[in-house]
């Protein structure tokens, strides 16, 4: 057990963001949905214990796992900016749980077009743009999919359910993307800050920001495809099971458990694929960055 907690340090990641099986344990500990239930006190004593470690006043026979532990606690809590409690669906630790619903509803058969813009995800913003792009773009292709596969002659009644079941994917994606791209466009006009290896800020730099967007935006595209492409399949086999034939109450059900388990098994994968903190190289920055460092490489946040 000790072995699988290294040396504390504090604001660092405990597994190797290196690699993508690191950031993948790293953040099937940052969505785990039991920190959804930290009391008041827990969540206190976690953050008394950070403080203690950063003063050097840490009592002693305190572990490594407990000091991973708290860190893990707080930062599933707490914002990082304001240090203030986040409400538990926009947690990240809360995006499965809070989630699925909607996964749910998206999938159902038999969509109407008022059950079609009911269930298009509504993405919480700060700013009225991305929130009404990703709503417009979701809805517009969702809506327009449907009327155009319900007025297809050329499918069979089959055909037509089964195609109209992957509707979402597109739908949700073209959503993600637009929220991305509206929600951070200021940044492709200011920059990004680039940091060195020891997170010191070199300067703002728009190339960087733009692979922080582009890499987003993959992740954004990535996160749907098992989520909305793999329940309809399975669901397809299962429904044409004996069980399911004789029992189609059942069927709601499942499909929820399989639509939670495509999200739980999409979520940690997507937001994987890239480093948080990715690495570029200082000559393919502004001549403005080039000129303040005289490293090879820069780094920056790519955000979620």
């Amino acid at each position: 057990m000790a072995a699988e907690y290294p040396p504390f340090v504090l604001g660092r990641a405990r597994f190797d963001q290196s690699t993508f099986y690191g950031r993948l344990r790293h953040f099937l500990d940052i969505i785990d949905p039991r920190t959804l239930f930290v009391t008041e006190n827990h969540l206190k004593a976690a953050v008394q214990l950070l403080k203690d470690f950063k003063l050097g006043t840490i009592p002693s026979g305190v572990s490594n796992q407990q000091l991973w532990e708290a860190q893990k606690i707080k930062q599933a809590v707490l914002h990082p900016d304001t240090n203030e409690k986040i409400l538990m669906p926009f947690r990240m630790s809360g995006y499965i749980p809070f989630g699925t619903p909607i996964v749910v509803g998206l999938l159902l058969p038999q969509q109407t077009l008022a059950t079609t813009i009911f269930w298009q995800p509504t993405p919480v913003s700060k700013f009225a743009l991305g929130y009404v792009g990703a709503v417009v773009s979701a809805v517009s292709i969702a809506v327009g999919l449907n009327i155009f596969i319900k007025k297809a002659c050329r499918f069979n009644p089959a055909t037509r359910f089964l195609i109209q079941r992957f509707v979402p994917f597109p739908a949700v994606a073209a959503a993600n993307v637009s929220n991305v791209v509206l929600m951070r466009h200021n940044e492709l006009e200011e920059g990004i800050s680039v940091l060195d290896e020891d997170g010191n800020t070199i300067g703002s730099s728009r190339i960087a920001a733009q692979h922080a967007l582009l890499e987003t935006a993959l992740t954004r595209i990535v996160l749907p495809v098992p989520i909305l492409v793999l329940p309809p399949i399975i669901m397809s086999f299962l429904e044409k099971t004996r069980m399911l034939k004789a029992h189609p109450r059942l069927t709601l059900p499942l499909h929820g458990l399989v639509c939670l388990a495509a999200f739980g098994f999409a979520l940690p994968i997507a937001i994987s694929i890239f480093p948080q903190i990715s690495e570029i190289e200082t000559s393919k920055l502004e001549p403005e960055i080039k000129a303040a460092t005289l490293r090879k490489s820069c780094f920056y946040n790519k955000g979620l």
